[in-house]
């Protein structure tokens, strides 16, 4: 039992070490000799844990990405409250709350998504869980939003669910070639006026 918890201590240091690495320098461009310097492993170490790269790629998914889209992007979706007013709490006023950094470097699953998206089957799948979770969440919520009278009953709930999280992502990514948030200042503009369309 000892051993199982070093073990699981050593590969969450791996996992954590690895996400900061892919996040900063690029999937591509972080080697596995990179990951070794940064948790002061040996590669007979490192090895024991993990086969490859992409492996330890899904473990990063699962472990680190996931968990961040969930906290921030999906349970928030769940909780009690006005529809109307938990999209924009979500979709407006979070975009406003990353650190400088984040925004610099845009979203973890972008990046990997734009990395390798299609080109690792396993990291694909995983990536696309993430978002079919966080699409099912929405379209849950506008419909509770349809049921309160908050949203509009014509609205196409799927339709609406994959241009926010789209919209979302692609700020995200667009604002890292910025020095300043004038860009998601005029983003924050058209996403409220959209959701504002969205009530009866």
């Amino acid at each position: 039992m000892q051993q199982e918890l070093k073990s699981e201590i050593t590969k969450q240091h791996i996992v954590h070490q690895a996400f900061k690495l892919f996040y900063e320098n690029g999937f591509k461009s972080t080697s596995i000799n990179d990951v070794m310097k940064a948790t002061k492993m040996t590669k007979g170490a490192f090895y024991h844990h993990y086969e490859n790269k992409e492996q330890l790629a899904l473990e990063v998914i699962k472990l680190k990405i996931q968990k961040r889209v969930y906290d921030g992007m999906i349970a928030p979706l769940n909780e009690e409250g006005n529809a109307m007013e938990i999209l924009e709490s979500t979709f407006v006023h979070r975009l406003k709350s990353f650190p400088t950094h984040e925004k610099n470097n845009g979203c973890p699953m972008n990046n990997f998504i734009n990395e390798i998206g299609n080109t690792k089957k396993s990291c694909q799948l995983a990536l696309k869980n993430i978002i079919e979770k966080w699409k099912s969440s929405l379209i849950a919520l506008i419909e509770r939003g349809k049921a309160e009278g908050a949203i509009k009953e014509s609205t196409n709930n799927e339709a609406v669910a994959t241009f926010l999280i789209s919209s979302f992502e692609g700020i995200r990514g667009i604002r890292k070639l910025y020095d300043d948030d004038q860009i998601i200042n005029d983003y924050i503009k058209g996403i409220s006026n959209y959701l504002q369309q969205l009530k009866p």
